[in-house]
C-alpha cells in the first residue's frame, strides 16, 4: 500500500518553507505596490507566514495552535487588497519559487495553484 504524503512533505517540509519565506519577503518589501501593506516587525511577519504555510500545506497546525483558525480573508480585511496587489503578491511568490529552486519540484505546481486561489479570495478592494 502506497503511503500518502502531504504537500508539505512533498515540497521538502520546514527547510523548504523557511527558504521560500526568506526569499519571498525581501521581494514584497521592495515592491512599491505591496510594501505599504507590510508594517511592523518583518521577523514576526515571516514567522507567522512560515507557520501558516506549514499548516496550509498539510504540515503541523502551527498557526492554529498559536492564533486560532487562519480565517485569512477576515484577518486581511483591514488591508486594501486589490487585484493588482494580489497579482504582484503572486509574482513575488513565483520569483521566490525560482530563487529557491522550488519550481523544480513537481508538487510546486499544485502549491502555486492553491496560492492563486487564496490570492483571488483575498481581493477586497477595487483598484
Amino acid at each position: 500500500m502506497q503511503e500518502f504524503k502531504t504537500l508539505f512533505e512533498e515540497l521538502g517540509g520546514t527547510e523548504t518553507i523557511d527558504k521560500l519565506v526568506e526569499a519571498f519577503y525581501p521581494r514584497v518589501y521592495a515592491d512599491p505596490v505591496l510594501s505599504p501593506l507590510f508594517e511592523g516587525d518583518i521577523e514576526e511577519i515571516k514567522r507567522k507566514q512560515k507557520m501558516f504555510l506549514t499548516q496550509f500545506l498539510g504540515g503541523p497546525p502551527l498557526y492554529s495552535q498559536e492564533f486560532g483558525p487562519p480565517a485569512m480573508k477576515q484577518r486581511h480585511l483591514p488591508f486594501e487588497i486589490t487585484s493588482l496587489r494580489a497579482q504582484r503578491w503572486l509574482a513575488c511568490m513565483k520569483e521566490a519559487f525560482k530563487a529557491t529552486g522550488l519550481e523544480q519540484n513537481p508538487a510546486s505546481v499544485l502549491f502555486y495553484d492553491r496560492l492563486m486561489q487564496v490570492a483571488a479570495i483575498m481581493v477586497n478592494s477595487p483598484e
